[in-house]
């Protein structure tokens, strides 16, 4: 008898045991939920992490799509009058790719048809172009003499609810306007819808509305002077140090807000979300783990007398062990390996998967008003990817242990005394 660990007769017999005769039909069928357990686990981990990968990474795209990595405002949000020349000086720092001054406020945006609150920002030409969620293959209009038009651009999920289209006037009511004896009245003004974006985030598709610099300097009153100076850097990643440097640079009276800042909480909450998502999915693989355990301790229970036969033949404890450890181990192999088959093939396609119930239910699922995307993107991480096969081989072999050590503690006298 090879005696060797892992030997050929070893993977024979625990091979064996995982075909099961009639009179063992139970247990095949607790093997089979295990299998079964573990792959859907581990397909059911990957597609969740890779979707909330792919929801994190497209919603930072968006976000950077339509404003700078660093903000540079008063303390008191006064204007800034002299920024050509702080443009200037910013311009010279190498990780700099572009210094955008913009003026932004808060107003009312009314037709006859609807009235809702939007977020008026006012930027050059040059520097609107540079907005890849503004100039894409779904702009309607142009942006063509935007610095010298009398008109605004908005969001189609805006120009929806309100019913305008390229060409149509939209009022625009900021709250500080003129004054007067009577008081401060707003400022009413229409403008003319130059272009329609879609961004595909319904966030700035519904709420933004873009203004020429000038005329937004006008129209807020700053009297020549932007609201703040937003910069685009070559490392988004890396921006604290780009914060670090202006702290030392820019003169008392200034604050810096990175894009990670502004959004830290809702980033923060994803990151929380996606680690217990996780805890929750990986009990999916503890379960069947658990159901390998109760699966192999009956496979034990049956096969006492051939473990005696085997022992009295000349096998050690050691080759009894590997012999079960290797029947609870199959399971977990061959679960996770067609869990991350699965798994991949589900993240792959995710998005037409979305679409196919949407069609088979006529339900809109993840809605673009709750989750700011219009598409379920998905995005593999190889290296998670394999985190979760690991983790998934881990249980399935520690779950092994203890079943295949009682087989090994085995008794061959007391086993073939009681068959």
């Amino acid at each position: 008898m090879d005696t060797r660990p892992f030997s050929a007769w070893e993977r024979m017999i625990s091979l064996r045991y995982l075909r099961a005769r009639r009179k063992e039909s139970f247990i095949s069928v607790i093997s089979i939920f295990s299998f079964i357990g573990i792959m859907l686990g581990v397909a059911t981990l990957i597609v969740v992490m890779a979707v909330m990968n792919g929801f994190r990474a497209e919603l930072i795209n968006k976000i950077l799509g339509f404003s700078g990595h660093v903000a540079i405002y008063h303390d008191d949000l006064s204007p800034i009058f002299d920024y050509d020349k702080l443009r200037e000086q910013l311009k010279a720092r190498k990780e700099v790719r572009a210094v955008v001054p913009f003026v932004e406020g808060q107003v009312m945006a009314t037709t006859q048809k609807a009235a809702s609150g939007v977020r008026v920002r006012g930027l050059a030409a040059e520097d609107l172009k540079a907005l890849q969620g503004i100039v894409n293959d779904k702009l309607r209009g142009s942006l063509d003499g935007f610095d010298d038009a009398d008109g605004v651009v908005i969001g189609y999920r805006l120009a929806w609810k309100h019913g305008v289209k390229v060409g149509d006037n939209i009022t625009l009511i900021a709250p500080e306007g003129e004054e007067t004896p009577f008081g401060v009245t707003p400022r009413i003004t229409a403008f003319r819808v130059l272009a329609i974006f879609e961004s595909g985030m319904s966030l700035y598709d519904s709420n933004f509305v873009y203004m020429p610099l000038k005329a937004a300097m006008d129209y807020f009153n700053t009297e020549g002077g932007v609201t703040g100076i937003e910069l685009r850097v070559e490392d988004p990643d890396r921006v604290e140090e780009t914060e670090q440097a202006l702290v030392k640079e820019l003169p008392p009276g200034f604050r810096i807000i990175t894009w990670k800042r502004a959004n830290a909480t809702f980033f923060s909450a994803l990151q929380v979300e996606r680690n217990v998502m996780f805890i929750i999915l990986a009990l999916i693989i503890l379960v069947a783990a658990l159901n390998i355990i109760s699966g192999l301790i009956m496979l034990v229970k049956d096969k006492a007398g051939d473990i005696a036969i085997l022992r009295t033949m000349g096998a050690s404890r050691g080759s009894i062990l590997r012999i079960f450890f290797m029947t609870g181990a199959a399971i977990g192999i061959a679960g996770t390996i067609a869990g991350v088959i699965l798994g991949i093939i589900v993240a792959l396609n995710v998005e037409n998967i979305r679409q196919f119930l949407m069609w088979i239910t006529g339900a809109e699922l993840f809605p673009a008003e709750l989750y700011y995307l219009n598409r379920l993107p998905a995005r593999l991480d190889f290296g998670q990817v394999a985190g979760i096969a690991a983790f998934s081989l881990a249980l399935s072999f520690l779950a092994t242990i203890y079943p295949a050590w009682r087989a090994a503690s085995l008794d061959p006298v007391e086993a073939l005394r009681h068959e």
